[in-house]
């Protein structure tokens, strides 16, 4: 937020390592026009009502379609960050292709964030309701497929992407997996309500044509919630190429 004592841009967030990891990139960016950062942690509910009372000037990211209420508010959507996915997915031990039935699954787990759409895809495909349903926090996914590949578990598996996970050689999308339906869904900068008036317009240029990539992002993620990097130290290595080889 910025005033007449202020010369700084707050970024506001999800509590999570996927973006906060998000916003140092972006903030890599704004500092390199000129202006200073702080950050906000927000939970999901808070993001809108932020914006709205401009306790953030900017707020990385918000996923479109599915955030689509913000648009009645009023603040600006710019930019196309990356594209998150969502696809049925097995482990690349098992060695899973074409024509995979329900037989083929020890279990499904998923996340509470993926959860709506794989509940969507059960409605049409009633075979794979025999799986044992299984909901897992998106930090413990890495860890949990860890272990059931040890055990010689097979599980079909439903997480967004980028993930920390999608960063390592552990899961295949399986073929006609999608969840989505085709859909297309785009992590964009909300922009409060009257900022573009109150920064020079070429930091919105630079922010409006700024890519990440779904490979950058899971990179992100891994170095931050597996690694141990701070999000500021993992947006750096990713910067200088020392996560993805350029």
């Amino acid at each position: 937020m910025r005033g007449s004592f202020m010369s700084y841009l707050t970024v506001g967030h999800l509590y999570t390592a996927l973006h906060a990891a998000c916003a140092s990139g972006v903030a890599r960016v704004i500092e390199a026009n000129g202006e200073d950062v702080a950050y906000a942690d927000l939970g999901n509910e808070e993001r809108l009502q932020a914006l709205d009372e401009g306790e953030i000037d900017i707020l990385v990211s918000a996923w479109f379609p599915q955030d689509e209420d913000i648009l009645k508010h009023g603040h600006e959507v710019i930019g196309s960050l990356y594209h998150p996915e969502l696809n049925f997915s097995a482990l690349t031990s098992a060695g899973k292709g074409q024509g995979w039935t329900a037989g083929d699954f020890s279990s499904l787990v998923t996340t509470a964030e993926a959860r709506p759409f794989v509940e969507r895809v059960l409605e049409r495909r009633a075979d794979l309701k025999e799986l044992p349903f299984e909901v897992v926090a998106t930090e413990n996914v890495l860890s949990r497929l860890k272990q059931d590949e040890e055990a010689g578990k097979c599980p079909l598996v439903a997480v967004w992407q980028p993930h920390a996970v999608f960063h390592t050689d552990m899961l295949d999308s399986l073929p006609d997996g999608d969840l989505l339906d085709g859909q297309v869904q785009t992590a964009r900068l909300v922009l409060r309500k009257g900022f573009r008036d109150e920064v020079d317009e070429d930091l919105i240029d630079e922010l409006s044509i700024m890519m990440l990539s779904n490979k950058v992002m899971s990179a992100l993620d891994h170095a931050v919630s597996v690694d141990g990097m701070g999000p500021e130290e993992a947006a750096e290595s990713w910067q200088r190429g020392r996560l993805i080889p350029r």
